[in-house]
């Protein structure tokens, strides 16, 4: 049995989800079961779930507002080329070279939510491999140039489970007069 937290939005992502434009379209980046895809739907955004696990985006079929895309996000093809999301949010990934291209398909003005592991979480378990933990103040400095820093956390947490993550929300350009919710 799933544990019930493991349904739950994080509350980093229902937390700045206010920053998005209403109705807005949102990428949920590596959207494995779909908690992001769904809650952001129920909250009246467009959104786009793409993962390569077909059978979690089956589980998407039929939700208002969800277009589900299968893709491998580190082979092949960028599926996003030529198309661009009021919001992206990403949670519990991390894969290097996809994040330009991710900043890419943010509109200007539009709301970046990333949410992953860092360096340190190996000794609670999975992620442990260095290739999927992100450095100290990595997420920051990646994405620092090209959007405006909003919130940016890093270190060991204990909900839903321990932890040691980092945690950005940034709007793309320059935004020196917009508030936090």
């Amino acid at each position: 049995m799933r544990h019930a937290s493991a349904l739950q939005p994080s509350a980093w992502v229902t937390r700045f989800a206010s920053l998005i434009p209403e109705g807005g379209e949102v990428l949920d980046f590596a959207c494995g079961s779909g908690r992001h895809t769904r809650w952001l739907a129920s909250k009246g955004f467009r959104v786009e779930a793409v993962d390569r696990d077909a059978v979690a985006l089956e589980l998407l079929a039929g939700v208002p507002h969800v277009k589900t895309r299968e893709a491998d996000l580190e082979e092949g093809p960028w599926p996003f080329a030529g198309h661009h999301f009021d919001a992206i949010v990403v949670t519990n990934y991390l894969f290097r070279p996809r994040l330009g291209l991710l900043l890419q398909a943010l509109n200007h003005g539009g709301v970046l939510i990333y949410e992953t592991f860092m360096i340190g979480n190996e000794r609670f378990g999975k992620p442990s491999n260095p290739d999927f933990l992100l450095r100290s103040h990595e997420l920051f400095e990646r994405v620092g140039d090209a959007c405006t820093v909003l919130a940016y956390e890093q270190g060991e947490v204990t909900e839903p489970k321990s932890a040691v993550v980092q945690r950005i929300c940034a709007v793309k350009g320059h935004h020196p007069s917009l508030r936090l919710p």
